[in-house]
């Protein structure tokens, strides 16, 4: 997937559209029957991009789009999951996403003077069975290899190679992870 930045202006009426409409989504997903497992599964199919089997998302998950998060098969992700995808976020299959954890895309100018109005946003790719821990954020731009893990508390702002650890503020590798 390619790296390049989306531009975007906070009171586009065609982005204030597409907000309203992931967050009426989102608003009833998050407020379904923890056990009524069908409608929230409908629900996920028409906010996401795309989707495959199995996958597993708790209450309290928030988004910006959701037409530009696509995940895998048996994807999970905990409880207080924060995506904003103002760019893609692309999950690999076999994921797991621990609780309180942010996938951040956007991003703001510099300018205070124009930083309310306009954003910008680099997207995201998470790799084949990676575990995100509990409390770790993934900024824009990342990529995270197939296999790899990344720390509890962990805040990831630069790329993730396949099969290793990374954890800390900021990130750093702790060890590769042996027989891949």
């Amino acid at each position: 997937m390619s790296k390049e930045k989306v531009n975007y202006i906070r009171g586009d009426k065609a982005l204030l559209h597409d907000f309203e409409r992931a967050g009426m989504l989102v608003q009833k997903f998050n407020q379904a029957d923890y056990s009524d497992d069908l409608l929230k599964r409908d629900i996920l199919i028409e906010l996401l991009g795309s989707s495959g089997e199995g996958i597993f998302i708790e209450h309290n998950f928030h988004c910006d789009l959701g037409y530009n998060i696509h995940v895998g098969r048996n994807f999970y992700a905990g409880y207080n999951c924060t995506i904003l995808d103002m760019a893609e976020v692309r999950i690999g299959d076999n994921c797991l996403i621990a609780p309180n954890v942010g996938i951040y895309t956007a991003g703001h100018n510099i300018n205070p003077a124009d930083r309310h109005k306009s954003g910008y946003a680099y997207p995201i790719t998470i790799g084949n069975n990676v575990w995100i821990g509990g409390h770790s954020v993934i900024l824009a731009g990342v990529t995270i290899g197939d296999n790899s893990i990344v720390a509890a508390a962990s805040m990831v702002n630069k790329d993730i190679p396949a099969n290793c650890i990374f954890g800390g503020n900021p990130a750093r590798k702790i060890k590769d992870i042996d027989n891949y």
